[in-house]
């Protein structure tokens, strides 16, 4: 009767999916895609957090260094502290309220004298350290005064 019909008909039956597969393929490389974009956004993260408490423990230890210049040579002139006593400064601001920048912070500030020539210098090591576990950060700063 209508063998045009028929011919389409058998022709159908005949087809192979080829959209099932490339589907399938489509959906795989975005899950790699976006588990990838994931990875690099939590890698992101932790490192600025880390430089976060790096910047602190900088901070930490230069305060530290101030205050002991301000212990070892005085403002006004007069006999500060001597270089014998250690840790020279130390200091837990933990216990600062949380509205400071370097709560959770220490510092511990070393000092050592030196005499040349009849001339008498210090060496003060401040060493801050802020953070805990694998979010903790050290930094070490050094100055030498005469």
């Amino acid at each position: 009767m209508f063998p045009e019909n028929m011919l389409s008909k058998r022709s159908v039956g005949r087809q192979s999916g080829f959209g099932l597969p490339v589907a399938i393929f489509v959906v795989v490389v975005l899950a790699l895609v976006i588990a990838a974009m994931s990875q690099l956004q939590q890698s992101s993260s932790e490192g600025s957090s880390l430089q976060l408490q790096s910047q602190r423990a900088f901070y930490a230890a230069e305060s530290g260094l101030q205050l002991s210049l301000n212990l070892l040579l005085p403002p006004d002139g007069s006999t500060g502290k001597n270089c014998s006593i250690s840790p020279f400064y130390a200091r837990d601001f933990s216990s600062l309220s949380s509205s400071y920048g370097l709560r959770g912070c220490s510092v511990r500030v070393e000092c050592q004298s030196l005499t040349v020539s009849s001339e008498l210098y210090f060496t003060l090591t401040s060493t801050g350290s802020c953070g805990s576990g694998t979010d903790n950060a050290r930094r070490t700063t050094e100055v030498r005064v005469k």
